[in-house]
């Protein structure tokens, strides 16, 4: 993969050429490498299998240029890429394609102007992870699959259900998901922001599905790590134990309950409602449930939310955005207060200029600029890695959930007294259009049924959904716990950092399987 200053010196090349046409009005310069490397887990106790399997590597380097053109039709807007080249030549044809692709934008302001902050994250990635062997993928692989297998062995309930280790294999153990480390580098200038800038982040992560086939139980573990020294066998732990915990699951009613929301619901439900309702882009389209409420409370004062992508040590961290500008702290909801939105210089820019702004925001003038400065553009490809050959989006990187009065998990579930704890949610989705808050979402796994304020049984799997509006979770808030924990979701580029968040009244449906004559 090319070092950050090959990226460079690529970037400089590029910018030197684009900045020379005299048609260019202005221009930037986005050179990116990024090399993903993936191990397969696949234990099956009962099948011949590898265990760890398809270790395996992907790297893709190029360069982007942007540039505002001036011609006899007024200012075009182009972009274009070129794949592993970053030589002169390469920039030459991205800049052909840059404007071949030109077109009349009335929405573009500039490309991003510095602001008063300034860069806080540097030198900050693991070389490790950086060059780590083949030998040591593999390695890391089997660390989860070896934790798996001991929280099987060692456990009296698999034990007691099975009588010996041939009827143990036969319950069906089963352990699959995978290993990935990330490791991104980049380079960029542009006419406002004239000096090469480079960042270099690295990043390990593990998500692990278990199951005890015969008794159809299922659990999940993750973890995620910047540093290869901290990579432990914990997801696979964690997803066995949970396997385990949900032998025997039962079914419940539909009805209201208090839920308690683990850390991935509230991951996904973010991921999935809240953050994506916290964009520019969303007030702009008029497309969210907090349409022209900056300013006012929107969840409980229990809660608040926040976006920060320079806070050392935290997976999602980077130095600089995707536009070149400084990463930080964006507050979205502050005990219940909505505070700011994520965004990236073009759609800050539009909204500032939008004439329908304070209706759509709540807000205008300099608590407007306030809230909407940009320090979320990112070139995410699905699930990590910056691309070079996209324009920048919107972006969390760590979004981070607080408790205004935090308590122990024990503490949390004494409070709900009778009612749900969900573990794990699937197919997290809006109903009815953003803007109307409504979500619904599948229960399938990792849960249990609370009863005189402790866990009283597991919940069956796949035998419950959550329809409700979003406006329920942020509002009827119970209490939070007090250990966050970093959450990654299929395919999402943040990180979710959140405890376990307690709520009154959600609306839970049952789903009929095939043994209740449906």
């Amino acid at each position: 993969m090319p070092g950050l200053a090959e990226l460079a010196r690529a970037a400089q090349a590029a910018f030197d050429l684009a900045r020379a046409q005299p048609d260019v009005r202005e221009a930037e310069v986005f050179v990116a490498a990024n090399g993903t490397l993936l191990t397969r887990l696949n234990y099956t106790s009962h099948i011949p299998c590898n265990g760890v399997e398809e270790p395996k590597s992907v790297e893709s380097y190029g360069l982007g240029i942007q540039v505002a053109l001036d011609g006899p039709r007024g200012r075009l807007i182009g972009f274009g890429s070129e794949p592993s080249d970053l030589s002169l030549a390469g920039a030459e044809r991205a800049l052909a394609k840059a404007r071949h692709a030109a077109v009349a934008d009335p929405d573009f302001v500039s490309l991003p102007k510095p602001g008063p902050a300034t860069r806080a994250l540097a030198d900050y990635h693991d070389p490790e992870l950086m060059t780590v062997s083949d030998d040591r993928l593999v390695e890391c692989g089997w660390t989860i699959v070896n934790g798996a297998l001991r929280t099987f062995l060692n456990s009296s309930r698999l034990a007691e259900l099975a009588g010996s280790d041939e009827a143990l294999r036969k319950l069906g153990l089963i352990l699959g998901g995978d290993v990935t480390i990330l490791q991104e580098r980049m380079a960029i200038v542009s006419t406002h922001l004239p000096r090469v800038q480079t960042d270099e982040s690295t990043l390990i992560t593990a998500y692990v599905t278990a199951m005890v086939e015969a008794p159809g139980a299922k659990g999940s573990g993750w973890s995620t790590a910047t540093r290869l020294a901290d990579f432990t066998d914990e997801a696979g732990v964690t997803a066995a134990q949970a396997a385990i915990d949900a032998i025997g699951g039962e079914r419940v009613p539909p009805g209201r309950y208090t839920v308690v929301f683990g850390r991935q619901p509230v991951a996904d439900i973010l991921n999935n409602i809240v953050l994506r309702a916290c964009t520019a882009d969303a007030f702009y389209a008029s497309a969210t449930p907090f349409l022209g409420r900056l300013g006012q409370p929107v969840a409980s004062p229990l809660l608040s939310i926040y976006d920060d992508g320079a806070r050392p040590g935290l997976t999602g961290s980077k130095g600089i955005t995707c536009e070149g500008l400084p990463t930080g702290r964006t507050d979205l909801i502050e005990r219940g207060v909505l505070r700011g939105c994520l965004t990236n210089w073009y759609q800050a820019q539009q909204l500032l200029r939008d004439p329908a702004l304070e209706a759509k925001l709540g807000a205008a003038g300099a608590a407007a600029a306030a809230a909407l400065v940009a320090r979320n553009g990112f070139r995410f490809g699905s699930g990590g890695g910056r691309d070079f050959d996209a324009q920048p989006g919107v972006a969390a990187s760590n979004a981070v959930v607080e408790g205004g009065e935090p308590v122990s998990r024990e503490e949390l579930l004494r409070r709900v007294g009778d009612g749900l704890y969900i573990g794990r949610i699937w197919y997290t989705y809006p109903i009815n259009g953003l803007r109307a808050g409504d979500f619904t979402c599948t229960v399938v796994a990792d849960s249990y049924i609370i009863r005189h304020g402790r866990i009283a049984a597991p919940l069956k799997p796949n035998t419950i959904r959550i329809n409700d509006n979003i406006a329920t979770f942020l509002n009827n808030v119970v209490g939070v716990t007090n250990d966050a924990k970093g959450t990654i979701g299929w395919a999402t580029d943040e990180v979710v950092y959140t405890p376990e968040v307690a709520v009154s009244g959600v609306r839970i449906d049952s789903i009929a399987d095939a043994e209740d004559g449906a």
